[in-house]
């Protein structure tokens, strides 16, 4: 191997990926600064990290690498999809709580979240690794919910835990709904059932559905 005065691989394919990064570091940054239970930037972030995602790999596509460079780029887009869409709504599932005495259940479910999504991308790599080396033919189904799924999982638990909220005339049922939907998500991370992977159309629906979702975050 080539001998480097700096570890790793430098070039534009990895750019949306740490741009992602960034993204998720924000919206952390917004949740332990929240006040009462106002996330809706915090998950606009996480949500823009979600698009950044969306798009790294057609970029990566798009440049010529090398077999090392795109090995490279799977295992960094899996560590960043863990801080991104594991890490960062186990922050805000912990902090929604608001100093409330049920806090505790907020961190677990942050906890599941962050194993089970830790989990998944390890399976993934695995597999990926293994099935790339018999075909160049890209993959049509995921095994299970992708963890990036967390970019609109948090929205609508947030959207449904706030008009639970106002129906039942109690903060606590955000926080609790929030983190029992986590753990929700977190199940569908770790169980083997086929998701069909978004092409072209899919990826402008999900685009439409994260622009529905935001204006729900902000009206609610």
């Amino acid at each position: 191997m080539k001998e480097k005065r700096f570890v790793g691989f430098y070039n534009p394919s990895v750019i949306l990926t740490y741009c992602g990064l960034v993204c998720a570091f924000i919206s952390m940054y917004l949740s332990w600064n929240a006040t009462g239970h106002d996330f809706r930037w915090p998950i606009f972030f996480l949500m823009l990290a979600g698009l950044c995602d969306m798009f790294d790999g057609t970029v990566a596509r798009r440049i010529k690498r090398n077999e090392q460079e795109k090995k490279f780029g799977i295992q960094l887009d899996s560590l960043c999809d863990i801080v991104c869409f594991g890490v960062t709504p186990a922050t805000i599932a912990y902090m929604i709580y608001d100093g409330a005495s049920a806090r505790w259940y907020g961190l677990l479910a942050g906890f599941v979240l962050t194993l089970c999504g830790l989990i998944r991308l390890a399976y993934f790599n695995v597999t990926e690794e293994e099935r790339q080396e018999q075909t160049t033919a890209r993959r049509d189904f995921y095994q299970g919910m992708p963890i990036t799924a967390s970019a609109i999982g948090v929205p609508v638990a947030y959207i449904a835990g706030k008009i639970l909220a106002w129906i039942c005339s109690t903060d606590l049922v955000l926080p609790v709904f929030f983190s029992s939907f986590m753990l929700f998500v977190a199940f569908l991370y770790i169980y083997n059932f086929p998701v069909r992977k978004p092409h072209k159309r899919g990826m402008i629906i999900m685009i439409a559905c994260s622009l529905a979702l935001f204006a729900g975050v902000l009206i609610v």
